[in-house]
């Protein structure tokens, strides 16, 4: 029998299109991965800004994990906008009985525009339940300073070890804009010098999204067998490309999206 490659997105909806639960299925879908969605809450936005957001119970979060994993089961799953404490809980409690893998832990808490996407408390829970379950997480730099009190990559690294992080992605896009070039820092567990991944920065405001893109393109590649330092290279690599592509594009009069199909690939057909 012949199979689809899959991957889960547990997160929120973006009714413009350049993020969350939307950038999540163009990009496993550009990346030949079948796509499948939780989710977590319904935001208000536009490329522009975000004007309110809703969250969904989280019985129908939890429902919608169990029904995916019960009869297509996931070979990765990325993790974005959980909005609460208790959805977060929820998420962490359903992938540990469904003994989930591959699971990239976006810990999306603040919009491009600046605009707060979570709960104070979701925070704390997200901390104690998911980050130790998580195969890798990719915090941007406001997010990693949040977490760790310290903008020092070294410290942050550190830090996030303490809270039970098992390896790093720290990305650099949002990291000394004035620089040329974007520096992601990725720390593998068991390692003590983070691998160094490089890209010239793409001058665009077409910025919605990039952070939801480049760890659904992670669970991507996790789920079509790469190993961790390949699917992290190769997403940075889609990421930048769609960037270039999107660049000169207007959609929206705020940060418009990555052009995520650029250059889409078949679905990715096993026979396991």
């Amino acid at each position: 029998m012949n199979f689809y490659t899959t991957a889960l997105s547990i997160a929120g909806s973006d009714p413009s299109g350049g993020a969350g639960i939307q950038a999540d299925i163009k990009t496993m879908s550009a990346l030949g991965v079948y796509a499948m969605t939780a989710i977590t809450a319904i935001t208000i936005q536009n490329t522009v800004g975000v004007r309110g957001v809703e969250g969904v119970s989280p019985e129908a979060v939890s429902g919608q994990i169990d029904a995916v994993f019960d009869d297509i089961r996931p070979d990765a799953i990325k993790i974005g906008m959980l909005f609460s404490a208790a959805t977060t809980r929820v998420v962490a409690d359903r992938l540990r009985a469904h003994n989930a893998t591959n699971i990239v832990l976006d810990p999306v808490m603040v919009a491009t525009s600046g605009d707060k996407l979570i709960t104070d408390e979701a925070i704390d829970t997200i901390v104690k339940f998911l980050i130790p379950a998580a195969t890798l997480i990719t915090p941007n730099a406001g997010e990693a300073r949040l977490l760790t009190g310290t903008s020092d990559i070294t410290s942050q690294i550190a830090r996030l070890r303490e809270l039970g992080a098992k390896n790093i992605l720290l990305k650099g896009g949002d990291r000394e804009m004035e620089s040329d070039m974007s520096v992601d820092y990725l720390s593998l567990e068991n390692t003590d010098s983070p691998i160094i991944l490089e890209s010239r920065r793409v001058c665009t405001v077409n910025t919605h999204g990039t952070g939801c893109t480049l760890s659904s393109a992670i669970a991507s590649f996790l789920a079509r067998g790469f190993n961790l330092p390949e699917s992290v290279s190769n997403a940075k690599r889609y990421i930048t490309e769609a960037l270039h592509s999107g660049a000169d594009v207007t959609i929206g009069r705020g940060h418009g999206p990555v052009n995520h199909l650029f250059s889409p690939i078949p679905s990715i057909i096993t026979s396991k």
